[in-house]
């Protein structure tokens, strides 16, 4: 999807592209005594027919009544922002609440006369170390978004309006709660243990290799590999001070235990400005939009 940037009198023409992929394997539904795939049919209630993907429309119920809304419908809604990224405000990262952030996409200059407002755009957010919030429609739904800076590119997260966040009241715990000092300060100590080395680009989803390993033997009619177990979480602390002092040995054992490794002696150090300006940023989107509700376009 190609638009522009727009702040003030500038124009930034820039190119959107998706920020992440999903690895995800993909399941299919199927008979379980055949393997034959199961298909979903798309039957309408009233007439009883199978209807083809160019005559579904979206409907919604008004006082008993289905009002269908067809895309030409939609395509007559004033949308400001269309193709357009339109700065509202340059502000602290701090001011944006993490829960509004929805989907990443990554922005590229299009055309060579863009790269030098682009550059310019760039480096006042970086030496700022300020974010943009902007209005942008992405197949025509117009949302809130987030304008940052992400390595030497822009990076576009869309966001949640306000009154689509909900309030968090009554699910905190109740104010009589206290944590002495001495668990503070036993939970910070756990705290910089388990940052120690942390290496964010090494992590996998082992959901995900375990899932790969079992479809692969199933294809191949072999056993599949059984995954090691994981140390469950304890159902009941008893003990807070005991618990953290338990948490803060398996910590010490396992550091013990990676340092003697062959892969623990070539461990990269931990990146902490890169994580410290990502934290700042927003915290990243999350790995998948509520709904998967915005796409590109």
């Amino acid at each position: 999807m190609e638009g522009a940037i727009g702040f003030g009198l500038v124009s930034v023409p820039v190119e959107l592209v998706t920020a992440v992929e999903e690895h995800d394997l993909r399941l299919h539904q199927v008979h379980d005594e055949d393997g034959g795939r199961i298909r979903q049919v798309r039957t309408c209630e009233a007439c009883g027919e199978t209807v083809p993907w160019e005559n579904i429309a979206r409907g919604v119920e008004r006082d008993g009544k289905q009002a269908v809304v067809t895309d030409a419908d939609l395509e007559q809604l004033p949308v400001p922002s269309k193709r357009l990224i339109d700065v509202l405000a340059f502000v602290d990262a701090d001011q944006i609440d993490p829960l509004q952030l929805d989907r990443p996409y990554l922005l590229a200059p299009s055309g060579a006369a863009a790269t030098k407002p682009y550059v310019l755009l760039r480096e006042t957010l970086k030496q700022t170390d300020r974010v943009a919030v902007t209005k942008v429609a992405i197949r025509s739904r117009e949302s809130l978004a987030l304008l940052r800076v992400h390595g030497d590119v822009l990076a576009l997260h869309t966001m949640y309006w306000p009154d689509e966040v909900r309030s968090p009241e009554g699910l905190a715990p109740p104010a009589s709660v206290k944590v002495r000092p001495q668990e503070i300060a036993m939970a910070a100590s756990l705290q910089e243990r388990l940052s120690a080395d942390f290496d964010l680009d090494a992590l996998q989803d082992s959901y995900q290799v375990a899932l790969r390993e079992l479809v692969t033997a199933k294809a191949k009619s072999r056993p599949p590999q059984v995954p090691a177990e994981t140390a469950a979480a304890p159902s009941n602390v008893v003990d807070l001070m005991a618990a953290l002092q338990a948490s803060i040995d398996r910590a010490a054992a396992d550091e013990k235990e990676a340092a003697a490794s062959p892969a623990g002696k070539k461990k990269a150090p931990v990146k902490k400005t890169a994580a410290k300006k990502a934290t700042a940023a927003g915290r990243g989107a999350g790995k998948r939009s509520a709904g998967g509700r915005k796409k590109t376009g």
